[in-house]
């Protein structure tokens, strides 16, 4: 059974991201970034990282000539809300409708139903995030809508592969360690731990992928912002 005081903190936090993204939204009203996807990276990123997010929004925002690591941070940040939207509407969709998990094998291939969440998880991700990164490169180079979502793919697919493998990592440690093998119990997405979970593995997330998206910028694969 999970303990009273891990649910209470859960709720803590899922309410701390929520206003975080409220306070991101309405600045990014107020003050637009001049690129304009980033108006919507900076609040979903607040859903996940919370007052860090706000913290580096108002540190670094607004400055273009910022240190190179703060450059593929940004960079880094730009994937994560493509995860993170791709997985909040896979979960969500699944939770809703278990047999979109058939063609990811469960039930059947996958004794566990989130290897199968992982897959259909990995798939919404990545094509929200190449659409994201579409709108951060295509304006940028003044490419077409099929060349675009070329370089736009290039750019994204490492980084949020790698994105997604520390959040898979993550979530699998609460998953297996935590919820079933320290509390013995079966949380899903219809429970606040489950995205409570999900906000501490989107740091993961972050940590694994920030040197792949050094290497992208550093390439000029992957845009500096």
């Amino acid at each position: 059974m999970i303990p009273q005081w891990f649910t209470l903190f859960s709720w803590l936090a899922l309410a701390t991201g929520v206003l975080s993204f409220l306070y991101l939204l309405r600045e990014m009203r107020r003050d637009p970034p001049h690129m304009a996807i980033m108006a919507w990276v900076w609040p979903i990123c607040g859903l996940f990282a919370g007052p860090l997010a706000v913290w580096f929004h108002r540190r670094w925002s607004g400055h273009r000539n910022a240190p190179f690591p703060v450059s593929v941070a940004k960079g880094t940040l730009h994937c994560g809300a493509g995860c993170t939207l791709g997985d909040i509407a896979a979960e969500s969709l699944a939770l809703v409708i278990p047999s979109i998990l058939i063609p990811f094998g469960w039930p059947g291939f996958w004794s566990e139903r989130i290897f199968a969440l992982w897959g259909i998880d990995y798939v919404f991700a990545l094509a929200i995030g190449i659409v994201f990164q579409y709108f951060a490169i295509a304006p940028m180079r003044g490419l077409g809508p099929v060349e675009g979502l070329k370089e736009a793919a290039k750019a994204d697919v490492a980084s949020l592969t790698f994105w997604q493998i520390g959040m898979y990592g993550m979530m699998a440690i609460f998953h297996f360690a935590v919820f079933k093998g320290l509390w013995g119990a079966d949380v899903t997405a219809a429970d606040p731990e489950f995205w409570f979970a999900m906000q501490i593995a989107m740091l993961a997330g972050f940590v694994t992928a920030y040197p792949v998206n050094w290497l992208l910028i550093r390439e000029g694969i992957k845009e500096e912002m």
